[in-house]
Order: C-alpha cells, then sequence, then structure tokens
C-alpha cells in the first residue's frame, strides 16, 4: 500500500475515533452516580444514589485464587463501616470482607451460591455480594478514588 493511502487511512481511523460519544458518569448532589471506591483492604463500592453495590476487588480475587465460597449474609441485615459483614474461601485461603460502607442489606447475589467462580470472572461486575442502603453517605470520603486504588496496589506487588 503506497504511503499517501496508509495516511489517508489513519486520518479516516483518527477522525472516526474522535467522533466517537464519550460516556461521561451522571451525578446528582455531590455523589456521582455509578462511581466506584475502594477500601486499603480490596472491597469496592459501586455508587448510585443512595445505593452501593459491594464486592471484592478484581485485585482481591487475583490474590485469593479460585474462589470456591461465598458465605452470603441476609436482606435486611445491617452492616457497619470497617466491620466484617461476610467471608470468602478460595483454594488458597479464606478471606472476611470488610464493609465500607454502613446500611441495609436490600439485595444479596444469590447467584454466587451456586457459582462463587463468578467473582474471579468478574469481580466487580456480576461478582457483586451485595446492595447496601447507605445509612451515611458520608463515609464515601473515607474511600480511595480509583487512581488511589491502583497506586496502592502497584505499591504493594
Amino acid at each position: 500500500m503506497s504511503s499517501a493511502a496508509t495516511m489517508m487511512m489513519r486520518n479516516v481511523a483518527r477522525r472516526s475515533i474522535l467522533q466517537m460519544p464519550r460516556f461521561t458518569y451522571p451525578s446528582v448532589g455531590s455523589t456521582r452516580l455509578f462511581s466506584a471506591k475502594f477500601t486499603e483492604s480490596h472491597e469496592f463500592a459501586k455508587v448510585d444514589g443512595k445505593i452501593a453495590t459491594i464486592g471484592i476487588s478484581d485485585h482481591a480475587q487475583s490474590l485469593l485464587g479460585d474462589i470456591v465460597f461465598v458465605e452470603l449474609p441476609e436482606v435486611g441485615d445491617e452492616i457497619v463501616k470497617g466491620e466484617s459483614f461476610t467471608s470468602v474461601e478460595s483454594v488458597k485461603a479464606a478471606s472476611d470482607v470488610y464493609a465500607p460502607v454502613s446500611g441495609t442489606i436490600l439485595e444479596v447475589n444469590q447467584s454466587l451460591e451456586d457459582s462463587p467462580e463468578t467473582v474471579n470472572k468478574d469481580a466487580e461486575g456480576e461478582g457483586w455480594f451485595v446492595k447496601v442502603e447507605m445509612s451515611d453517605e458520608s463515609e464515601l470520603d473515607d474511600l480511595l478514588e480509583l487512581d488511589q486504588y491502583k497506586a496502592k496496589c502497584e505499591e504493594e506487588s
């Protein structure tokens, strides 16, 4: 292919990329919807209004190895920030999972009972543990932003 044709293809590709719609996170007040925050002990909270979807981070599942069991709490249980609310077992170890925020459990990911390996496949997506109505949204201020969490994980490696 000639250099002129190559340059033309690059320009078309560049324009296509620049014209792609960009997703921005919607916000309400001071809480960004769907924003993810992390604890130093590798739990995440994805926030949508007053609801936090909680689980362990992808980094945590990679450290644990193949997850074989997730103990799930009950809907209606109260969880307290910083306290253990459940545990996971892997081929390497059993580990407590700590609440990144306080609140009432509204929903539990029941699919993890039959398929705990979902946490390994998609820890921060389909592998979530619980959905919680937060009792104090200001607790989010103590959690790490994604870039801070990534830097912490790199330090640990």
